[in-house]
């Protein structure tokens, strides 16, 4: 099994710039979408408290999801980064969601 290291290979295993280009603005664009997913709950945080609940088990799914992928992002041999920050809004809404639909 490989270990990640911060290092990027070198010599005849050497990653290409483009390559590398194209990884970094994957990683990007899809931190981006998975806050979006998150942040997606608004609605449903609001349809809680205006008194008409949405069922608790996707939120409640999903915020465990965050939680494993934050934890794997954080453990692993260095900080996945792109994982930890588009994973912390996921536990945030995915809890304040659960909350809300007995808080109305």
């Amino acid at each position: 099994m490989r270990i990640d290291t911060s290092k990027y290979p070198e010599g005849d295993e050497a990653i290409s710039l483009q390559r590398l280009r194209r990884l970094k603005i994957l990683s990007k664009l899809a931190t981006v979408m998975c806050i979006a997913m998150y942040i997606s709950y608004i609605p449903q945080i609001i349809s809680n408290f205006s008194g008409h609940p949405v069922g608790f088990l996707q939120p409640l799914v999903a915020m465990i999801n965050a939680t494993l992928w934050t934890g794997y992002g954080w453990n692993k041999t260095y900080k996945d980064w792109p994982v930890i920050i588009s994973n912390v809004p996921g536990i945030f809404f995915g809890l304040v969601t659960v909350i809300t639909i007995y808080i109305h």
